[in-house]
């Protein structure tokens, strides 16, 4: 499987009409497989619950009344075409995307006869992922793209379409790298992010271990941002950096 590789880009972000975030279900039983899903799908500010089985599955839908789910075929209680089933008997027209390794035609066959909306077999890409959901999503209208695009966290503020920045009212000037740094962390506020998920979705590759770019970078935004203010960005030692409202 891939790394999501893509920068954060441009597109407006899913919610539902009263401003929450989108639910997704995640049923996986490989634990390290769906908490990378997991996290490729926070970063795009969405709610996230996992289930490693059928029977957790189906509970947790009930509770969590996800918007989308990504259902593994082969659970070890039974079958994600039986959990389709089940949980299409209580939300009948709840969008599924089957993740799976099984790749013949005949299961593909199976899983969209039975109701499946999407197919992504195994390896695939993170990012391939985001965007088939993304796709789901608006084809259900259960959830729009939000109006608008403007960034705000504090008194920081950033148009994604104009990519002019302001902290305070007064603009602040960027480079395009720096534009995409601050971006990731104004769509995670109050959320710790790594160097490497930095790395990963900012400079869309390993720099094969030079992770001091991240920290460059960081002190460049520190100056423009933060420079005479109260700030912005922490160093959260050993864990990476998070960008949260000035107190």
């Amino acid at each position: 499987m891939t790394s999501m590789n893509a920068t954060a880009s441009g597109k407006a972000d899913l919610q539902h009409a009263d401003g929450s975030s989108v639910r997704v279900l995640v049923v996986d039983d490989e634990e390290t497989l769906a908490e990378l899903v997991s996290m490729a799908l926070r970063m795009e500010g969405w709610e996230i619950r996992s289930a490693g089985n059928g029977t957790d599955a189906v509970r947790t839908a009930r509770d969590f009344r996800p918007d989308v789910v990504v259902l593994d075929v082969m659970l070890p209680d039974f079958s994600g075409l039986e959990v389709l089933a089940k949980l299409r008997a209580e939300v009948p027209h709840l969008p599924v995307l089957f993740l799976t390794a099984r790749d013949a035609v005949e299961d593909r066959i199976a899983g969209l006869t039975a109701g499946g909306d999407d197919y992504v077999t195994k390896p695939f890409s993170l990012e391939e992922v985001v965007l088939r959901l993304r796709a789901l999503l608006r084809r259900s209208r259960v959830v729009a793209a939000r109006e608008g695009s403007t960034l705000v966290v504090g008194d920081l503020s950033l148009d994604e379409d104009s990519r002019e920045v302001h902290r305070g009212g007064e603009p602040v000037s960027l480079t395009a790298t720096e534009f995409e740094l601050l971006r990731f962390l104004m769509r995670n506020p109050k959320r710790v992010l790594s160097k490497a998920q930095i790395l990963d979705r900012v400079w869309s590759y390993d720099f094969g271990g030079q992770a001091n770019i991240v920290e460059l970078y960081i002190s460049y935004l520190r100056k423009k941002i933060d420079a005479g203010r109260e700030p912005m960005i922490h160093t959260m030692r050993g864990a990476g950096y998070v960008l949260k409202p000035a107190t």
